[in-house]
């Protein structure tokens, strides 16, 4: 596979879009596909899969590796400096109050989670979308397949064929 990870925090996703990419480099090669974009809230960071020929063959049952872009850092009388960052999340604030719970999946899509054993659900990752979970392989599934197939088709949901990410999707009733 050829493909990596970029993980961006929210204010530097929305500085790139406002038109401040003076401060970014561009390390990525030309031929760059976006295949998939992710936000996290609690986190305010965002994932974006990306593909490139040019990247180095990594085998399907090795996790994603991160690309890292390239940040140019300006100083008086001397030449833009090349400078490799890693997007860090902001740390939480501390505080004597009591945190909020986090937001939990409805339950009907912890209860369509709880079909699969454990050892699926690790290969597995889960979303809800509109008005269906999607489940997506997080490596290359072999044997198993059949199995989380057959489990998805009992709970309704249907295999989806992409160009480069298939993934399930079964309906909430």
């Amino acid at each position: 596979m050829k493909i990596r990870i970029i993980k961006l925090t929210s204010e530097s996703l929305a500085g790139l879009l406002q038109g401040n990419a003076s401060t970014f480099l561009s390390n990525l090669p030309s031929d760059t596909e976006i295949l998939d974009v992710k936000m996290d809230l609690f986190t305010k960071q965002v994932s974006m899969v990306v593909r490139s020929e040019s990247f180095e063959d990594v085998a399907e049952a090795v996790p994603i590796p991160e690309f890292n872009l390239s940040k140019t850092a300006e100083f008086k009388s001397s030449p833009k400096l090349a400078v490799t960052i890693k997007p860090q999340v902001a740390p939480e604030p501390k505080s004597s109050i009591a945190k909020l719970p986090q937001p939990q999946p409805s339950r009907i899509a912890s209860k369509m989670e709880n079909e699969f054993s454990p050892e699926q659900r690790k290969l597995l990752s889960f979303t809800v979308k509109e008005h269906c979970v999607v489940v997506k392989p997080v490596m290359f599934l072999k044997a198993e397949w059949d199995d989380i197939n057959e489990v998805v088709r009992s709970l309704g949901g249907k295999w989806v064929k992409g160009d480069i990410i298939s993934y399930w999707e079964i309906p909430m009733l």
